[in-house]
């Protein structure tokens, strides 16, 4: 099974193709340009890049895997958005997965006892949550400073991800989710052949512009 993978919930814009097996996940080609400006104008020309770096065309994909945040409003819609489209027009599942989850399944070793997952979450803040050994989550996905990060005293023996550094804990690569990590994420549900539902972006607060209030009523003098 060839799946393409997308994700623009950092500011790496990723996309890649992985061949799914019963038993293995394995990555056929890899396009990712660190540019959070560029989401939109940068991922389909990934998407079309990776194809031909595995040597298949974009019909022959059979699902398609992108991260659902957490991440800032406008760069993940841009992949959420591009991985409903291409599902609707190549008439493949698209399945949604944590982009933390993503950087986990990379990260976590056989050596590794816990991990703590750590993004840029912009004004300050990261989003982060925390995974056992086997890199299954156990707490989050959540949004705070740094700072009140690590006043929680969290048990964990390792970081990774693109905001780890400087936290007090040993840093593990990746900083950003692989197209390898999106797959891993959700080999399960992807083999299972079960219809995925629809997309649910992890935004985790409110995006920064509001609808305007009702106008205030002028009294008459």
């Amino acid at each position: 099974m060839l799946v393409l993978a997308l994700d623009t919930a950092t500011t790496a814009v990723t996309a890649g193709v992985v061949e799914l097996t019963p038993d293995a996940v394995v990555p056929r080609s890899v396009r990712v340009v660190d540019d959070p400006r560029k989401h939109a104008e940068l991922l389909m020309p990934g998407v079309l890049g990776a194809c031909a770096d595995a040597g298949i065309a974009l019909q022959e994909i059979d699902a398609v895997v992108v991260g659902t945040g957490p991440g800032p409003f406008t760069g993940l819609r841009v992949g959420m958005v591009t991985a409903a489209a291409l599902g609707d027009a190549l008439a493949v599942p698209v399945h949604g997965v944590c982009t933390l989850d993503a950087i986990a399944a990379d990260a976590t070793a056989p050596d590794t006892a816990s991990l703590l997952v750590v993004t840029d979450a912009r004004r300050r803040e990261v989003y982060w949550a925390a995974y056992d050994g086997s890199g299954a989550r156990v707490d989050g996905p959540h949004v705070e400073s740094p700072a009140a990060l690590v006043g929680r005293g969290l048990s964990v023996t390792a970081a990774a991800g693109g905001s780890a550094a400087g936290l007090g804990w040993p840093v593990r690569e990746p900083a950003a989710p692989s197209p390898r990590g999106l797959v891993a994420a959700a080999a399960a549900a992807v083999r299972s052949g079960v219809d995925p539902g629809p997309l649910e972006p992890l935004y985790l607060r409110r995006p920064d512009a509001q609808e305007p209030g009702a106008r205030k009523k002028v009294s008459a003098r």
